[in-house]
């Protein structure tokens, strides 16, 4: 049986650090583990294991930009585009793999996850080939540092979710960079003092908690009635959401 992990997710989570991590995590465990790379934009030294498969064997964004003049994401649109036009070079890499991990890391732009059918075709592509597919989506920890930007990160990794239909973790990346505790100085914290026991609620939330009604909470004064209305909608989108995808009704 062969697997594969696609390791998605905004720019800069930590999808790299995170695909290279599980890597030595397979092979220490004895599992036979190869990296694969879908980010047409990749430096070669952003990887501490060789890809086994790359894109840019394919197609590069750099080729792509300076031959037809698009930008950077009209490039990688073209490069998604060329990839699942050309699947049998893909599925000649794939085939001399068996009972392996593919951990593929992806791009960092978002909308590849949310809305274009680029991934989703990949996928079914990947089942077609007999690879077990399942999916991390990787969130930066200090994004997650109140409601608001919990409300956002929650809402991208629920439209990817939606949109691939394949089983699912989200993940926390980059808590090294949030404080333990209030005495320690901030210096090292990239967006200031941040401490783990505020982003702990998030961990496994109640979405109908974190919308507190107007006059309480530590913003409360500063909420719009409208704008609470529609932290409410949302909360109660995710909730039934999640009461679904856990067998609920």
């Amino acid at each position: 049986m062969r697997y594969a992990v696609l390791v998605t997710g905004p720019a800069g989570a930590g999808k790299s650090t995170f695909s290279t991590a599980l890597m030595t995590h397979l092979r220490a465990s004895k599992r036979t583990a190869h990296l694969v790379n879908l980010d047409p934009a990749a430096a070669p030294e952003s990887f501490e294991y060789t890809p086994s498969i790359d894109i840019k064997d394919l197609v590069s964004l750099e080729d792509v930009m300076g031959e037809l003049g698009y930008g950077p994401n009209g490039g990688l649109v073209y490069c998604f585009e060329y990839l699942l036009q050309n699947m049998d070079w893909l599925e000649e890499e794939i085939g001399e793999f068996e009972d392996d991990y593919l951990i593929i890391d992806c791009p960092g732009q978002i909308e590849l996850y949310t809305h274009h059918p680029f991934l989703p075709t990949l996928v079914r592509n990947l089942s077609r080939l007999g690879l077990r597919t399942s999916a991390v989506y990787l969130l930066e920890s200090q994004f997650m540092e109140d409601k608001y930007k919990f409300f956002s990160g929650v809402l991208s990794a629920m439209s990817a979710m939606v949109n691939l239909e394949i089983p699912w973790i989200n993940v926390m990346s980059k808590m090294d960079l949030v404080l333990p505790n209030a005495e320690e100085p901030a210096a090292g914290a990239r967006n200031g003092l941040r401490t783990q026991r505020n982003l702990a609620r998030y961990l496994d939330p109640d979405p109908l908690l974190l919308a507190a009604p107007r006059g309480r909470g530590d913003d409360a004064n500063a909420v719009n009635p409208r704008f609470h209305a529609l932290n409410q909608a949302i909360v109660q989108l995710v909730s039934r959401l999640g009461s679904l995808l856990r067998g609920g009704r």
